[in-house]
């Protein structure tokens, strides 16, 4: 630039120099007022006399994630299709009361097991344990609990919310005190991070898991027309379809869960059991390492595309056959049979009485650690 004497004896150098004056000013000002990654939170109600809230994660492309403390709920994730539109693309439901009344797990956080520990016994160090009968950790698992909201902060790359709960030794029949913190991350390349922590004062077992179902044409009809592929090569089998693992990694080759190419869910329904697809695959994810790339589904219409990255080594595929229309989601629909598809990565059901299964214990001075990533996209 010329310096402002020169400047002035010129007054065409003059103008050139107040236009490009002007056109840094108009630069730095929008690069001052994006919008960046932010969190808010709103009153939602009670639970046993403790407050519980909705909070909403936004990143700088608009895309937001609704999360409550009640459950860790992820009750919204909005997110664009091609033409940039903006749609919630999970089943959830409007108000508290509704998840109060009783749900399939909507969006929520799965503990202490995630699946089926068979016979609701294991034994760890010589000592036999009775759980609760129900599955993913009992009657009144880490779903229905109210999880303490610790921290929120963003920055100019995302936006987080950490809840915390402690599981009391014995709860639900589990041994040891065990203390579980869960990050929830939006960032500006439109995924949503779950990173889990867990630590114990005795030997125990976990296997915690989000249970999200995703619709990506904004949960006004099942998804049967969503295309699949998920990136194994072996599933584990189960004894007479009772969600019980036969032990074995049998390969998907030549069978209906053969999903490593892109399929259309509705395409194989006559090929499986009546209830459609309930089925854990075996990835290649490992704790401590990067979460590896293990599912994708795609909806045509919208063109949008979410893609779920994981450290765990299996993950539960599952398309809501269980939905019969009893619940409203957020747009006002029912939810119906089909309505949604689940990626709920976990380790493998039973694993404390499969020993040929990786290990799900937890000891003293150990750190349970699991990263899920699902990521919103187009194409």
């Amino acid at each position: 630039f010329p310096t402002f004497a020169e400047a002035n004896q010129n007054s065409e150098c003059a103008m050139k120099t107040k236009l490009i004056t002007s056109l840094i000013i108009v630069a730095i000002t929008a690069c001052t007022s994006a919008k960046k990654p932010f969190v808010t939170g709103e009153d939602w109600g009670t639970v046993d006399s403790r407050q519980v809230y909705l909070y909403t994660l936004t990143n700088s492309n608009g895309v937001t994630a609704k999360i409550t403390n009640y459950g860790g709920i992820i009750t919204e994730f909005n997110a664009p299709d091609r033409d940039g539109n903006i749609e919630n693309i999970v089943l959830g439901m409007a108000s508290l009361d509704e998840y109060l009344a009783g749900h399939p797990y909507f969006g929520s956080i799965i503990g202490r097991y995630a699946d089926i520990i068979e016979g609701a016994r294991f034994t760890l160090d010589s000592t036999e344990y009775t759980l609760t009968a129900a599955g993913h950790g009992g009657r009144e698992n880490f779903s229905k609990k109210v999880w303490n909201a610790v921290s929120s902060s963003a920055n100019e790359h995302s936006a987080t919310l950490s809840l915390e709960y402690v599981s009391a030794d014995m709860e639900e029949g589990y041994p040891g005190n065990m203390t579980v913190k869960v990050d929830y991350v939006l960032n500006n390349n439109n995924e949503l991070q779950i990173h889990y922590v867990a630590t114990t004062d005795k030997p125990t077992v976990v296997n915690l898991t989000n249970h999200s179902y995703f619709n990506l044409a904004n949960c006004r009809e099942d998804v049967l027309n969503h295309q699949v592929r998920i990136y194994a090569d072996t599933y584990t089998p189960y004894v007479d379809n009772k969600n019980i693992p036969t032990g074995e990694f049998a390969p998907v080759e030549s069978t209906p869960y053969d999903l490593r190419e892109w399929t259309v869910i509705g395409d194989r329904l006559t090929d499986l059991p009546a209830r459609g697809y309930d089925d854990c695959f075996c990835i290649k994810g490992t704790p401590g390492n990067p979460p590896e790339l293990a599912a994708e589904l795609y909806e045509p219409k919208s063109g949008r595309l979410l893609q779920t990255y994981t450290t765990e080594p299996g993950l539960q595929f599952y398309i809501a056959y269980g939905l019969n229309g009893r619940h409203t989601g957020t747009q006002g629909a029912a939810l119906t049979r089909f309505m949604g598809a689940c990626f709920e990565a976990q380790h493998f059901a039973n694993s404390p009485n499969q020993p040929n299964f990786p290990t799900t214990v937890l000891r003293p001075g150990e750190t349970y650690t699991q990263v899920t990533i699902y990521k919103a996209g187009v194409k």
